[in-house]
């Protein structure tokens, strides 16, 4: 009787110690991408805030697997003209008999690629050119155009990444300066 409970408690701690923490993981999320956003936001017009948000909520803060083994963080799938590295796992693609089976995604060697490969992938593709007829401190609108162009299936799409922008404060991202201007003045 003892030894189960020691072993019962034991147990207990061990899985407490891995209990995910979103706050926890949002903030070094947050603390290790900000300045790749800022970047991606002036060489694009991307609003940093609209980064940082997709980053956060494709990636599960960073702890996907899609993340942390293909470090994919925005969920960009390979389309036909793809020709990097791939990765394959079941997401919400269908077969003819209505069974989920495996999608393809893209695999990139850093995180750096995948910022940089869903700036040009928004910048590039002809359904997402009414986005950056918005500012880049107009983070509702592109929430809003990003599910409106069909970047994810999810109905709440809009609302999820708004609601990530509001709770940390990630629309200050949005007026930071260029760190490149900064460089520059050195």
């Amino acid at each position: 009787m003892f030894i189960g409970r020691v072993l019962v408690l034991f147990v207990g701690i061990g899985f407490l110690s891995f209990d995910f923490n979103p706050e926890i993981a949002a903030s070094d999320y947050i603390e290790a991408y900000k300045d790749l956003a800022i970047v991606e936001m002036y060489r694009t017009g991307i609003p940093a805030s609209i980064t940082l948000a997709q980053g956060l909520h494709e990636s599960n803060y960073g702890k996907s697997k899609l993340a942390t083994e293909a470090n994919n963080h925005f969920g960009i799938k390979c389309k036909n003209y793809w020709t990097g590295k791939t990765y394959y796992y079941k997401d919400d693609d269908q077969n003819k008999k209505g069974q989920i089976t495996e999608s393809c995604f893209r695999a990139y060697e850093s995180d750096i690629d995948s910022y940089i490969d869903r700036s040009n992938f928004l910048a590039q593709t002809e359904r997402y050119e009414m986005l950056f007829d918005f500012g880049k401190t107009d983070y509702k609108a592109w929430a809003y155009g990003l599910k409106v162009c069909g970047y994810a299936t999810d109905e709440n799409y809009a609302y999820k990444l708004l609601s990530k922008i509001e709770k940390y404060n990630l629309d200050k991202y949005d007026t930071y300066e260029d760190p490149f201007k900064l460089l520059i003045k050195k």
